[in-house]
């Protein structure tokens, strides 16, 4: 398999129901802002960059809070439903590698990375393209799945980001859902080491503490028996959590 070939470039066409989900993709982005205002609450002046933006629905979102944003994905046919559908006067869209991003040093104050690392070939390589091109001070919101689960979020499929590569490929072919595992997931020490580069906010706990001001009602009910032992396992084995929510900021 070539360098090229290990590009994920058609995840729409495998998960389209995911991309095209108008109201879930909306929810997210609103969990993004929520969480950006709380640190920048000045958004309004800002240049954003979101990585892997899709059909373009969260971009959308983001764009009538940010003063530009560019949205980029490596997939062709998500980003021009995005400019067909999904258009601003603020916003651009682009076709882009997010290993090698075409702008230069310190070009945007925030940067969108959501569930995105796993997708690339080199997420150690993309995470220096986030540093690269943040300007001091600015901040990357980025959201990880672990690879310690029991049901891989993309295919629905149990232990299978804990599978090594080879299983994971016989795996998805014997079931008929691809021919290659794309995904590399990693463990909260791995994602620790991904990021290692930045402060990091943690406010994975404080969504769930408080689901209202964070936008994370869609996952998790205030007073909920489901939220009280969410903060008892984030508490006791934190590294077991299933998606970390950070916003990665550059010392500026």
């Amino acid at each position: 398999m070539t360098a090229n070939d290990k590009l994920q470039k058609g995840f729409s066409a495998i998960h389209g129901s995911t991309i095209f989900d108008a109201g879930t993709r909306a929810k997210k982005a609103a969990k993004a802002l929520s969480i950006i205002e709380d640190a920048y609450p000045h958004m309004a002046k800002l240049d954003m960059l979101d990585i892997g933006c899709a059909a373009g629905i969260g971009t959308r979102v983001y764009a009538e809070h940010f003063h530009h944003v560019v949205g980029i994905d490596i997939d062709e046919p998500a980003v021009r439903h995005a400019a067909r559908h999904n258009g601003s006067s603020n916003i651009d869209y682009l076709v882009m590698d997010s290993q090698r991003i075409a702008f230069p040093d310190g070009s945007f104050d925030m940067i969108i990375c959501t569930h995105v690392y796993e997708h690339v070939p080199d997420a150690h390589q993309l995470m220096s393209e986030i540093y690269r091109l943040l300007k001091a001070g600015g901040a990357c919101y980025f959201t990880a799945g672990n690879r310690i689960s029991l049901i891989e979020p993309h295919y629905r499929l149990p232990l299978l980001s804990m599978l090594p590569k080879t299983l994971a490929h016989i795996y998805l072919r014997i079931l008929n859902r691809g021919n290659f595992y794309y995904e590399t997931h990693l463990t909260y020490w791995g994602l620790k080491k991904l990021v290692s580069e930045f402060e990091v906010i943690d406010y994975t706990v404080k969504a769930v503490k408080d689901p209202v001001r964070f936008s994370a009602l869609d996952v998790i009910e205030p007073g909920s028996a489901k939220q009280k032992i969410s903060l008892i396992m984030l508490r006791l084995a934190y590294w077991l959590c299933p998606t970390y929510i950070w916003l990665l900021k550059k010392a500026g």
